[in-house]
């Protein structure tokens, strides 16, 4: 097993929506591990703040489509120009939940969410798994959520695409250890990143988010190490696995918000 510093020496990674948010926060934490990261995004001006946020070398930026097969083809062909091989793909991109009740969900937004969040996973996964399979392996982390593992009231279409990262992470898995790919996903609870503070409000600190049992939401880097644990070698006998890093939100109710913090804290202390 490698250490922090080197665990992804040599490994090359795919990380898409990787501009911001968790996306930015494992492209920084490959490059930390030894690796060279790859972000993409639909917005090349985001990619050139990314790069430079990133700073280093071994960082590089492609204009990139999710939902497209086609875009995925070109991409693919650019890494491996460039690089030789793909390692690691991260499907990282996402659309949030629009809030609202299942009966009043829009066909729009149906079809847009869906697009991106489970349809583009599956262009992702089609599309590299000839590529690792020629180079005798590699490691596909599918960023579902915590919403993915238990029911979330106002998320149908959203739900429906997390939960969908499930099955297709898990069917992969059966089917592609034998070529030494392993499939995972990783399912973040709520966290502080650009997207929920436009979207949900999301504020840090202590004591912000009573419905996780450590009282707060989680940081980008948080998700992020799971993401890179996933990726190295550390991970070689894991497969099919499902990692919730939510703050223990779907373990259950929270005490604090089961019985209030005056009544919690005096029968827990």
């Amino acid at each position: 097993m490698g250490t922090l510093e080197n665990r992804l020496q040599g490994k090359v990674v795919v990380i898409t929506g990787g501009t911001s948010g968790i996306g930015l926060a494992a492209a920084a934490r490959v490059l930390e591990e030894g690796g060279t990261v790859v972000v993409t995004g639909r917005d090349s001006g985001r990619g050139a703040d990314a790069l430079a946020e990133l700073d280093s070398g071994r960082a590089h930026f492609a204009q990139h489509d999710v939902t497209s097969r086609e875009s995925w083809r070109v991409l693919l062909d650019q890494v491996a120009e460039r690089h030789g091989r793909v390692d690691g793909l991260v499907n990282n991109a996402g659309r949030s939940a629009t809030a609202a009740p299942f009966e009043q969900e829009s066909q729009e937004a149906w079809e847009g969410i869906l697009a991106t969040n489970l349809s583009g996973v599956f262009h992702g996964m089609q599309a590299v798994i000839p590529v690792m399979r020629e180079a005798g392996g590699g490691s596909i982390v599918n960023v579902s959520s915590a919403g993915g593992l238990v029911g979330l009231p106002l998320t149908a279409t959203y739900a429906a695409t997390k939960w969908g990262l499930r099955g297709l992470t898990r069917v992969a898995a059966l089917e592609l250890a034998h070529r030494g790919i392993r499939v995972n996903s990783v399912h973040p609870g709520m966290v502080y990143t650009p997207m929920t503070v436009e979207s949900a409000g999301v504020v840090e600190g202590e004591g912000n988010y009573p419905p996780a049992p450590v009282g707060r939401v989680a940081g980008a880097g948080e998700i992020a190490g799971a993401i890179t644990y996933l990726l190295s070698d550390d991970a070689s006998y894991t497969t099919g696995a499902e990692i919730a890093v939510d703050g223990g939100w779907t373990a259950g109710i929270s005490p604090r918000a089961l019985l209030g913090d005056e009544l919690a804290a005096a029968l827990l202390g």
